[in-house]
């Protein structure tokens, strides 16, 4: 019974999800302001909350200096909940296939968002690019070092994007790590369920250190196993 209760919250989050997306992209393509487009993405990740009613802790505080943040990845929640709480405008980077579907292409090219594909190296130069007029524009660099979602408490090989981007632009590099994201909204069992989605604000990374990305995953992996439910 518990279950079916958890599919129908599913059900249920998943299609206010999609009508809320594309009332969001309406209101996008008449708008041109960075700031206003920023202040709607907040508000709509307060109402994805609101749906699913989970309660938030955060440990730790989000650095200002932050230049760019990783953050491990195990469910949508990871993308909704960052965007609700970060005190800055994030510039979320994301494979390119994501960026192809219609609905979120308009989602992420008028909030400025970052797609790179992965398969074409010559790619790179332009994502570099842009990530420094973002950075100019005083936002903040999202990425999930995995480059994917883990379907386990076991965080994947992180991809060297993140790296590369920190040692060509000189970024401050503050991990983010989320604790049973994927108890409150599983994709994979298709159900949604009340409870406490912890955000751990770690130390900024040593990122003079060459082995500093292998490192940081290790740190996270070992949080992550110390903190989960």
């Amino acid at each position: 019974m518990k279950m079916i209760y958890k599919k129908i919250k599913a059900l249920y989050f998943w299609i206010f999800f999609v009508l809320s997306v594309a009332l969001v992209v309406f209101c996008f393509c008449f708008i041109k302001s960075q700031n206003t487009l920023w202040k709607i993405r907040k508000i709509w990740a307060k109402f994805q909350r609101y749906t699913i009613s989970y309660k938030q802790e955060i440990i730790g505080t989000f650095n200002p200096q932050a230049q760019m943040i990783l953050i491990n990845h195990q469910s949508a929640l990871d993308i909704i909940a960052l965007e609700e709480l970060y005190p800055k405008n994030l510039c979320w980077i994301a494979k390119k296939e994501l960026g192809e579907i219609p609905i979120f292409k308009i989602a992420m090219k008028k909030p400025k968002l970052l797609c790179i594909d992965r398969k074409n190296p010559r790619d790179l130069v332009r994502v570099l690019k842009e990530a420094k007029e973002r950075l100019e524009e005083d936002r903040v660099l999202a990425i999930f070092p995995e480059g994917t979602r883990s379907k386990s408490d076991k965080l994947l090989k992180f991809q060297s994007g993140a790296k590369i981007l920190s040692d060509k632009l000189n970024l401050k590099v503050q991990p983010i790590l989320l604790v049973d994201s994927a108890k409150i909204l599983d994709t994979k069992s298709f159900s949604a369920s009340s409870g406490v989605l912890k955000i751990i604000c770690m130390d900024l990374v040593d990122t003079s250190d060459e082995k500093w990305l292998e490192n940081t995953r290790k740190k996270m992996q070992e949080l992550l196993q110390s903190r989960k439910s």
